[in-house]
């Protein structure tokens, strides 16, 4: 075995839309002091002092770890070969153990230093009893489906979960299993046997408690992202995480998980670990970014050192952007529509590529566009014509039918749906009236009397009430911008905020998880209003530069927070609008914005498509990477280059474990770096030394190992 060790701090830079080999699957930490990290193509990160610095190794760039255990001095990880890695917290050198099968291990779980268990695909559930270095199987009765997550209370009961809902109990150390009727076909992902309930999470939002003897119950979390991670002390502190970045818990008696946790990423957070009622981590498969909470979860931060820098990329150059005419697709969570001009464009990959798919008649410019959920070849859109129209197609785009002939705002988005009952539109169009449709749009009738609505912006329909509405008010130039609320499903309204410092309120926003939250912003100003009391009241939130435009929070957290602006500017929270960012974009003036879960978020803007990326550069004190052979002696080399400036390359090998010492002197003896001082495994290991901050000179480098010691010179030319 080679091992090639780089003490130059690595700056590693992953975007969280780069490919999945990239982050971590799996992280543990049994006192808040010792962590690990574990991904795929063999990469481990290691902290020894509770996340302050970690260490990073390439094991073999063959395996993917998918979980990662630590109980005492030992540490296991599932391969993806089928093997069970060991190796001790202090040195990184997994061995791996064949369990019998070539099939992906996926979770592993110790309940003491000899007893654990493991399981994988292709129906894998085994028990060793000697610390890993034997198991057997345990998959008697089991279906044969993969299982996701094994996981144990004690050394009797524990629970396994796997694809297909398949769920199985045992109070017997997994002797016997029993199933679960858990009424869902949704893959399982992770469980945690808690002592006083069982929680399971899985795709596309499935959640499952099981509290004390109950029936199992279904928590409905309105969301469709994958929930990864499970974690708490308890059952009723338990924190479960995924889809884009979001983390959740039911404290304080939340039972659907109501309360958001404040943090900084976006990207899937596949895996959350609480050592204590306090002290957390979570990770990312998508980058190296390890976050980190010391408050039970009121706040996660990044690792020291670690950055993040928010930037728009181009996805679709047009033209004929105006409105919001962003529309998700009702069933596939990867999709996304949009209207341009007459054009309708989709993107079947989370806004990354874009084809036109259809051209809508008569019209020019579209406002607002929609997929019905009832049924995906109905759209419908509001257009400019002469006069504007709103218009329906049955067929997917290739006819057009004209519902109704009345002008609207050049600069609004007249038309709604009700997201609580998809067969309902909501049609505002200038100088007075609302219109509502009960029959999929195919009909509107005027419902207010002609209430003398001026020119609406907005139509916002409050989530799980549909008779609470709001209209957005204005006229280009008036000096007014107003709100309109109605509690009677449109037939009666009163105004609830007045802004006298700007002409419109171009957008407003809500959330599925807080019916009393809502933002708003204005123009020609840049001002953001906020109402905690179901619209009741609005107050200043900030000021912005530039004019105000669009306003969406995250469809999974309402946590997530974003505004735009007509100009080059777009405004990110992501802890409930305390705090924004501003993040500069191209492409023309904002018109609409979309963030379907924390890594998912696209901005249409007047000429294309844009989609947010957050880049996580990340610092490691050092880099290893396992290569050839055991060396047959022990040895020091000299370094290379030498002279040198300002790093320099050295060599030593070991031909068996034990404590190593390498350390730097100046030509007084006094000491200038540590460069080893640890247990390390048999090898041979190349570190590079960066002399930054050292002066000119000779300086002497000494290796104590086992009793054997050697020193050798190196030169500094600067």
């Amino acid at each position: 075995m080679r091992i090639k060790t780089t003490l130059l701090l690595l700056l590693i830079i992953t975007a969280f839309n780069a490919a999945r080999s990239q982050g971590f699957n799996s992280v543990f930490s049994p006192d808040g002091v010792f962590v690990i990290a574990a991904g795929n193509q063999g990469k481990i990160f290691r902290s020894t002092n509770g996340g302050a610095a970690y260490s990073s190794y390439t094991i073999n760039t063959g395996v993917n770890f998918i979980s990662c255990y630590a109980s005492d001095s030992a540490v296991w990880l599932a391969g993806s070969d089928g093997n069970v890695y060991r190796t001790f917290k202090h040195s990184m050198n997994p061995v791996g153990i064949s369990t019998g099968y070539s099939a992906s291990i996926n979770s592993v779980y110790f309940v003491s230093r000899s007893t654990g268990y493991i399981c994988g695909d292709s129906g894998i559930v085994m028990r060793t009893t000697n610390g890993g270095d034997n198991w057997f199987n345990l998959n008697s009765g089991l279906a044969a489906v993969n299982y996701n997550c094994v996981h144990f209370r004690d050394s009797l009961n524990g629970v396994v979960a796997g694809n297909n809902g398949k769920l199985f109990l045992t109070s017997d150390g997994g002797a016997t299993w029993v199933l679960q009727t858990t009424g869902t076909t949704r893959n399982l992902l992770k469980a945690k046997y808690f002592s006083g309930g069982i929680a399971v999470t899985g795709e596309y939002g499935t959640l499952l408690m099981k509290y004390g003897a109950s029936p199992w119950q279904t928590v409905n979390t309105r969301i469709d992202s994958d929930i990864r991670g499970i974690a708490g002390s308890n059952i009723n502190n338990a924190r479960v995480s995924g889809g884009g970045g979001f983390i959740r818990n039911n404290t304080n008696g939340s039972t659907k998980f109501l309360n958001f946790e404040i943090n900084p990423m976006m990207a899937d957070l596949k895996d959350i670990y609480y050592s204590d009622s306090l002290t957390g981590f979570a990770v990312s498969s998508l980058n190296q970014a390890i976050i980190k909470t010391t408050n039970g979860g009121i706040n996660w931060n990044l690792s020291p050192g670690t950055t993040v820098a928010y930037s728009w990329t181009s996805k679709l150059s047009t033209s004929g952007g105006i409105g919001n005419n962003l529309c998700r697709h009702p069933y596939d969570r990867n999709s996304l529509f949009c209207m341009f001009g007459n054009r309708v464009y989709v993107s079947r990959n989370r806004g990354d590529n874009w084809t036109q798919i259809a051209t809508a008649t008569p019209g020019t410019n579209a406002h607002n566009f929609f997929v019905s959920p009832i049924d995906t070849n109905i759209w419908l859109c509001a257009i400019e014509s002469s006069p504007d129209k709103v218009i329906r197609t049955t067929d997917y785009g290739t006819t057009w039918s004209t519902i109704l002939s009345i002008n609207f705002s050049n600069y609004g988005t007249p038309l709604e749906i009700d997201q609580n009952n998809p067969s309902v539109f909501y049609y505002a169009p200038d100088g007075g009236g609302f219109y509502k449709s009960t029959d999929n749009g195919a009909t509107f009738n005027e419902i207010s009397g002609n209430f003398p609505f001026r020119s609406p912006c907005d139509i916002t329909v409050m989530y799980d009430s549909s008779n609470v509405i709001f209209v957005a008010d204005g006229i280009t130039g008036s000096g007014l911008g107003d709100i309109y609320k109605t509690i009677n499903g449109g037939v009666n309204w009163t105004k609830v905020h007045t802004n006298s410092s700007s002409s419109e309120i171009p957008a407003m926003c809500n959330t599925v998880f807080d019916r009393s939250v809502m933002y708003a912003t204005n123009w020609s100003g840049g001002d953001i209003y906020r109402t905690t009391n179901y619209g009741d009241n609005w107050s200043l939130l900030r000021t912005n530069s530039g004019s105000g435009w669009a306003a969406e929070i995250c469809r999974e957290d309402p946590t997530f927070v974003l505004t735009g602006s007509y100009g080059g500017s777009t405004y990110l929270s992501l802890d409930g609008g305390k705090n924004f960012s501003t993040i500069s974009i191209t492409g023309g003036a904002g018109a609409g914005e979309i963030a379907v879960d924390r890594s998912f978020v696209i901005d249409m803007r007047t000429g294309g498509i844009q989609k947010l990326s957050a880049v996580y550069s990340v610092i490691t004190s050092t880099e290893e990477n396992i290569i050839s052979n055991v060396p047959s002696g022990f040895n020091l080399h000299q370094n290379y280059p030498n002279p040198f400036n300002p790093s320099t390359t050295i060599k030593f090998d070991i031909p068996k474990s034990g404590f190593v010492r390498l350390k730097v002197y100046d030509v007084l003896g006094r000491e200038a770096a540590t460069l080893v001082n640890e247990i390390r495994s048999a090898g041979s290991y190349e570190i590079v030394f960066n002399a930054v901050g050292l002066s000119s000179g000779m300086y002497f480098y000494k290796i104590d190992f086992e009793g054997n010691t050697d020193v050798k010179k190196l030169m500094i030319l600067k």
